[in-house]
């Protein structure tokens, strides 16, 4: 029976990476893997995944208005589906990909960020631990050596950003992955974090 993983992480736990080694496996085994992304996930390009240890592939951007079983129905032939980024999905493509796992025997892959830099679930993720049949975090760690768990959003001098929008899109030069104790220290002692 298909189950509805969702495997989540810090920044820089790999993530990305993750899922493309595992649409190699499966694409290695003869499977056809439908490898898509939110749309609003443009940083390497709208119909690009890229990790940050050089692998890459096409991928299909879903906008926030289209409906996941609409999509797969034009589709040839599935055998698992992947989506990077998912914390960006709306609530509505979760349960749409829920659907497809339960009516189809469909396998679907999510991989994506818990916590925004405020530490607050991000809409996608939220639905993804209320209706997945799997959880996994995908590790990393803290300058510190503990496990990082906070996304912590830093300015272009290095101090942590603790307003503004939800999504801003980054990578190391926005973002780093940090222990909520080194998080919670940087921002009380306005220290440079980089």
């Amino acid at each position: 029976m298909a189950k509805l993983y969702f495997k989540y992480g810090a920044m820089g736990s790999s993530k990305t990476a993750t899922a493309l080694i595992t649409k190699y496996n499966y694409e290695e085994r003869g499977m056809r893997v439908w490898l898509i992304k939110p749309a609003a996930d443009d940083r390497d390009g709208a119909l690009r995944l890229k990790s940050r240890v050089g692998l890459e592939a096409e991928a299909e951007a879903v906008a926030a208005d289209k409906n996941i079983i609409d999509l797969y129905r034009v589709r040839d032939r599935v055998d698992v589906i992947l989506v990077d980024e998912c914390q960006f999905m709306t609530e509505a493509q979760i349960d749409q990909l829920r659907t497809l796992v339960d009516r189809d025997n469909l396998p679907v892959l999510c991989f994506g960020l818990r916590t925004d830099f405020q530490t607050k679930l991000f809409p996608g993720s939220r639905r993804l631990f209320e209706v997945a049949d799997s959880i996994t975090e995908i590790k990393t760690i803290c300058c510190c050596g503990s496990k990082a768990t906070v996304n912590a959003r830093i300015d272009s001098e290095g101090y942590i950003i603790t307003e503004g929008a939800q999504v801003v899109l980054g990578g190391n030069d926005r973002y780093l992955a940090m222990c909520h104790k080194c998080w919670k220290e940087s921002i009380a002692e306005h220290r440079k974090v980089r």
